[in-house]
């Protein structure tokens, strides 16, 4: 069976209709959005999808594109039974992740997305003051931190390569020890794809401050192959004040149900907890989140489709004299040597949805990977847009 012949996903579709349209409503987290504009959420998906949204191939927000597994729908759909009540079983989905990682539920905190709980530390680490550390270009909420707190955001270049520059991190670091309220890691980086190595993860909680906290973001730790790469689940068990945050909005294609978490010390959930909205999510994200838990046959699938789509359409980049960054995620980058906003006009006037500009980096383009199919209309749209190769 193709993951796009998901019979559970059609039953769940057509409850989900059955029960909006007879009350002429649309549910508003499942919303088609529009993720080319200027952002407006974590991945940059404002309000208002364009009218041929349907349509489009989705290359813009490293989105899962087969949909929830079979086995994650039909546990949603059984959970209709409580979408009239406040207080319901939730599934158990704190103690699974909690198993999942050999800790407690009290190393757990839950959040729609995990963006809300990369929120509640800025809101908990970053009062005032207080500065936060990350290198330029990262996901976008270590720049968030400092807009929302009023906190300053330290920046430390990637090298030529890309590469995170651990002991240029570390000195930043050390040199405003006094203000730093966090720093921000995401491993892999978005929105360059490659890794951090673990040996520069452990010089990191080696050689700073043990009070500062570091978050360690790793919503694309699920297609990582390098053997250069680790996650950093492991040093929460060995008592550093280290925070780890996952999403389902990735490889288990949760994206509009909204659920990610933080695994950290108990104290660092404590300190956290105020401030986050954990009561906003709802009961059919939690027993699905229960389920892909589960599901590991359908995250190797997943994973390996991505890795076959995503070589592929490089390697057909690179045979055109493309320059790419070396990718272990869902999405690459591409340098076109045009602005990139410019190429993302292109690309949508052929019905294609890309990634926005990444400043400094505003001539290199990030592709998400779609389906096979999705990838070979990118390609045919790309050679359309470039049918001479890069620019001198």
């Amino acid at each position: 069976m193709r993951l796009e012949d998901n019979p559970g996903r059609r039953r769940f579709m057509s409850t989900l209709a059955a029960v909006f349209g007879a009350a002429n409503l649309a549910p508003l987290e499942l919303r088609a959005r529009d993720p080319f504009q200027a952002p407006a959420t974590p991945e940059g998906v404002p309000d208002g999808p364009p009218p041929d949204y349907d349509k489009m191939v989705k290359l813009a927000a490293n989105e899962n594109p087969y949909g929830p597994s079979e086995a994650v729908m039909e546990a949603m759909t059984e959970v209709w039974k409580y979408a009239n009540r406040y207080f319901y079983p939730d599934g158990g989905i704190v103690q699974s992740i909690a198993d999942l990682h050999g800790v407690k539920p009290e190393n757990v905190l839950l959040g729609a997305g995990s963006a809300e709980v990369l929120k509640a530390a800025d809101d908990a680490f970053l009062p005032d003051h207080r500065k936060v550390v990350g290198v330029d270009p990262t996901f976008e909420t270590v720049y968030r931190f400092a807009t929302n707190s009023q906190a300053q955001a330290l920046t430390v270049s990637l090298g030529k390569d890309f590469a995170v520059d651990m002991k240029e991190i570390i000195r930043v670091t050390k040199l405003n020890a006094r203000d730093v309220g966090l720093v921000y890691i995401c491993n892999p980086n978005n929105p360059t794809g490659n890794v951090i190595q673990k040996d520069d993860i452990r010089l990191l909680l080696d050689s700073i401050p043990e009070e500062i906290p570091v978050l360690i973001d790793e919503a694309y730790h699920h297609f990582v192959d390098s053997p250069d790469y680790e996650s950093s689940m492991k040093y929460v068990a060995e008592g550093r004040k280290v925070l780890v945050t996952r999403t389902f909005s990735k490889i288990a294609a949760l994206a509009g149900m909204r659920l990610g978490y933080g695994i950290a010390l108990k104290e660092v959930i404590q300190q956290m907890r105020p401030v986050i909205y954990g009561s906003g999510l709802n009961a059919l994200v939690k027993y699905g989140g229960v389920a892909a838990l589960k599901d590991t046959r359908y995250e190797a699938k997943v994973k390996e489709l991505n890795r076959q789509n995503r070589e592929k359409t490089m390697t057909a980049l690179k045979s055109m004299g493309f320059e790419l960054i070396p990718s272990q995620t869902n999405f690459f980058m591409v340098n076109v040597k045009r602005d990139a906003a410019q190429v993302g006009d292109e690309f949508r006037k052929r019905n294609i949805l890309v990634g926005r500009k990444f400043p400094p980096m505003n001539e290199w383009l990030r592709v998400s990977i779609g389906s096979a199919s999705d990838m070979e209309r990118f390609l045919k749209a790309f050679k359309e847009i470039f049918p001479s190769g890069p620019a001198a």
